[in-house]
């Protein structure tokens, strides 16, 4: 990286992180945050490393960070738009490492996750190294010795704003220290927010300039050595130290206790209603105790097999055999969860905290099936990005799902239909949680006024009519950066409401 592009860096992260600062200081979540993702996106290209063309097998990297960065956009749901910026983030970071040229998606899991640790320790240091480049150069030439007001004065230019910042940290933390600061000045060091401001814009830049570094000159652990060389070196990937005995062993033991629970108490899992008038037990006990146990143990099953199969060296019959009989047991326990959670939502009605559960059930589901797969075919080494892409696959159909709007329309249909409500199951409607459901639930809440009984539907109504007017004063979803498809409805909703 030589000194023009090493200042084209520093410039275009500082541009970046201004950019960042505006859109996201208070607007909302919405098309900001898909901007800032192709802005950024844009950056790494046209800063990418020259005569290393991307590999064309990473060409989803990008696509896939820009599509869950506009599905912000779409949902106006806080926690699915987390899980949107979450994968934006990875998949962009991903992005960066094969614009220079590197190699990703042809890659194993256990180089991926080396690499995505050297893209994270550049996102911290690498602007040290592009700064350190675009201050000078070998070919400046001598230079004289500074003078002693030199070395002073570079040093107070420094320190003046790092001691003016935490000043003014301290101070907003500290009323004490605030006071204290202020007598010994003489004079109130509160600058409103343009510290925080300005603190927030350097830090994006100190991130996006790292990253930007990766894509213009690759990762300095890299060079001079292949990347399965360089993965190898690192603490990630290890040396197989278990015997196929040692493994079969494990794995018949874990089988015999799933086949045990799986067959002993075949009916206490699918017993349903039955079940629960023989056990005694309420639909909250069937239903939340039991999910949690089953799916940590899923969850535990699938990562003993993973690692299993990465120490062993040989793969006989006994062992695909054990593999395989696990995967299908785990699976049985995965359906028993299910359907206890098909239980509870048919009594009690639909969270979004349910559906949450119900898609990672399916996607857990799906993830076993495609483990089983790759251990018979022996290419394990396969199941991070399987993971990866179930992972996605299952964040866009969350994003189709909608599961505010879910919530809100089965929930009030609850109300009118009464053969959806089993025997003892609740059939009223909870107002307040429906009253703070996201966006997404307005729509829905407005349609089903004219339904609800009529206490209800005045309480509804007053939140629905608190909503119109945060919605339509606060600054934070007037800005046109948080524009949002959901939040858009739910204003158009609101609207025709009297």
């Amino acid at each position: 990286m030589d000194r023009p592009l090493a200042r084209r860096i520093v410039l275009t992260a500082l541009a970046v992180g201004v950019a960042t600062e505006i859109a996201l200081d208070g607007p909302a979540p919405g098309v900001n945050v898909a901007l800032l993702t192709a802005l950024f996106l844009s950056a790494a290209w046209v800063l990418r490393r020259r005569g290393r063309a991307p590999d064309p097998l990473d060409a989803w990297l990008p696509i896939t960070a820009l599509v869950l960065a506009a599905l912000v956009a779409v949902r106006a749901d806080p926690f699915v738009a987390f899980l949107d910026m979450a994968g934006a983030a990875a998949f962009s970071g991903a992005s960066v490492a094969a614009f220079s040229g590197l190699a990703v998606t042809r890659r194993s899991a256990s180089v991926v996750m080396a690499l995505g640790a050297w893209v994270m320790e550049a996102a911290l240091a690498g602007a040290v190294r592009a700064l350190r480049i675009a201050r000078r150069s070998a070919g400046d030439g001598p230079r004289r010795p500074p003078t002693w007001l030199g070395p002073v004065g570079r040093g107070l230019m420094i320190a003046l704003p790092l001691v003016t910042i935490f000043a003014v940290l301290f101070a907003s933390a500290d009323p004490i220290f605030r006071r204290a600061i202020d007598e010994l000045l003489g004079f109130d060091i509160a600058l409103g927010d343009l510290p925080g401001r300005g603190l927030f814009a350097i830090g994006v830049a100190w991130l996006v300039g790292g990253l930007l570094t990766v894509a213009a000159a690759g990762l300095p652990a890299m060079e001079g050595a292949s990347l399965g060389a360089a993965a190898s070196a690192t603490p990630l990937v290890r040396e197989r130290i278990l015997g196929v005995t040692e493994a079969i062993i494990v794995l018949g033991a874990v089988v015999l206790v799933f086949g045990l629970f799986v067959g002993l108490q075949l009916a206490y899992l699918f017993g349903g209603l039955d079940t629960l008038s023989a056990a005694g037990l309420t639909y909250s006990d069937y239903a939340r105790r039991g999910y949690f146990e089953l799916v940590a143990a899923a969850g535990l099953a699938g990562g003993t097999l993973v690692a299993l199969d990465y120490h062993v060296a040989r793969r006989p019959r006994a062992y695909l055999g054990l593999t395989v009989g696990l995967v299908g047991l785990t699976v049985v326990v995965l359906a028993s969860a299910a359907l206890r959670l098909q239980l509870y939502q048919e009594a009690y009605g639909w969270t979004e905290l349910r559906v949450y559960v119900a898609v990672s059930i399916v996607a857990m589901a799906i993830t076993l099936v495609t483990l089983a797969a790759l251990l018979a075919t022996d290419r394990v080494r396969w199941i991070g990005h399987a993971m990866v892409v179930v992972g996605v696959v299952s964040l866009i159909a969350l994003n189709g799902i909608a599961p505010a709007a879910l919530v809100a329309e089965h929930n009030v249909a609850r109300l009118t239909g009464a053969d959806i409500v089993p025997p003892n199951g609740y059939d009223d409607i909870d107002v307040d949680y429906l009253g703070v459901l996201p966006d997404d639930a307005i729509p829905a809440l407005v349609a089903a006024l004219p339904s609800l009984p009529a206490a209800d539907a005045a309480r509804l109504r007053a939140e629905l009519l608190d909503r119109r007017d945060r919605l339509a004063q606060d600054p934070g979803y007037t800005s046109p950066f948080a524009w949002n498809l959901g939040r858009e409805r739910a204003k158009s909703a609101l609207e025709t409401l009297p």
